[in-house]
């Protein structure tokens, strides 16, 4: 190890895992130099340097694109993952890991604030920066702190509960495109997310045991679903017009996945036909969720046909059953006439002991 000096600058050369390491002390006078190099010394012997000088030269770009490519690509969410990424480096640019602070973070968040995004919005997009930093510190050792962690996410509004009644849903089907309509149907009578929907391919359909996986669902678990008839119906058909071309159960003419943003459009406008307002793609999941506990399905059920990680999220449609509540009360009530009936027996068995 030694210093050099160039120009008013000190500089350090020093071999490191075999490499010779060049870097700028920054300063041009020798004592500080001398006790910056030092510095250096200490953290090669306990092994921090690698790890300090990675977060110094790896750049957002490279772990945006080292995150789409190893994580997001797997991920059935992987084109909202992509919006994400791009919304991010639109802001932040190209810096290196270490300039990314929490200060930093929270004038992104209210910028997309600002954009007239909403708050779940928002947090996906930190989960996605949050994530990204989180494998380049734990697996690929590009840094050491992960500065999202010290971000509070926003408190959103899970409160929405909007489900089509039977007369919107045949108003909305009779509306709709026909390549749509089986998209529409699936998930009504599935509860799958579209994400799901579109990702499904034919190794995920058991025409026999009339089931169809889900290989890589929102939280990475993977889930078996029992179709009803009218399910296995759309199945047969598309089973029947199979494209050679793709594997993908729901494609376009051209054998394509079908994108996102055009299943929106069709569905707004056939919204709009029929005259249905207040209304979400993903709101066809709730209306499903909201139909099967009206018809008495207990909870835990819900929840493994939803997917959901915790009954937390399958809570939301407790309200919809109150009848199921009802065995609860009614036992207490009879619990309280066997008491009150026993009460009785025994004290009539004791005035006859005494009349005896």
């Amino acid at each position: 190890m030694g210093l050099a000096k160039r120009g008013n600058t000190w500089w350090m050369s020093f071999m490191y895992r075999g490499q010779q390491i060049r870097r700028s002390t920054g300063t041009g006078d020798k004592r500080l130099a001398e006790a910056i190099l030092s510095k250096v010394k200490v953290q090669i012997i306990e092994g921090r340097f690698f790890e300090k000088q990675e977060a110094q030269e790896r750049t957002l770009a490279e772990l945006m694109d080292r995150y789409a490519s190893e994580h997001a690509a797997r991920r059935a969410n992987h084109r909202r993952e992509l919006t994400s990424i791009q919304n991010l480096t639109g802001f932040f640019g190209n810096p290196r890991l270490d300039h990314i602070t929490p200060k930093l973070i929270v004038a992104y968040k209210n910028k997309r604030y600002t954009d007239g995004v909403k708050p779940a919005t928002i947090n996906r997009e930190l989960a996605t920066l949050k994530k990204a930093f989180n494998l380049a510190r734990r697996e690929w050792e590009w840094c050491t702190d992960n500065p999202v962690c010290r971000v509070s996410m926003e408190r959103e509004n899970n409160t929405r509960d909007r489900w089509l009644t039977v007369e919107e849903e045949q108003r909305l089907l009779s509306a709709v495109s026909p390549w749509l309509r089986d998209v529409m149907v699936f998930a009504l009578n599935t509860g799958m997310r579209m994400g799901e929907i579109l990702a499904l391919t034919w190794a995920g359909v058991d025409l026999f045991r009339r089931t169809v996986t889900v290989f890589r669902s929102k939280n990475g678990e993977r889930r078996t679903i029992p179709v009803n008839s009218i399910v296995l119906d759309v199945l047969k058909r598309k089973h029947a017009a199979r494209s050679r071309i793709t594997d993908v159960v729901f494609h376009s003419q051209a054998g394509t996945v079908l994108d996102g943003s055009n299943i929106r459009r069709g569905l707004n406008a056939a919204l709009k036909l029929a005259k249905i307002q207040d209304f979400h793609f993903h709101d066809l999941r709730h209306t499903f969720a909201t139909r099967i506990v009206q018809a008495g399905v207990d909870l835990y059920k819900v929840q493994r046909l939803l997917g959901h990680k915790s009954p937390i999220m399958t809570q939301r449609y407790a309200h919809h059953y109150p009848e199921s509540l009802r065995e609860g009360v009614e036992a207490l009530e009879a619990g309280r006439l066997v008491s009150t009936k026993l009460a009785q027996s025994q004290v009539q068995a004791g005035e006859a002991s005494l009349s005896g």
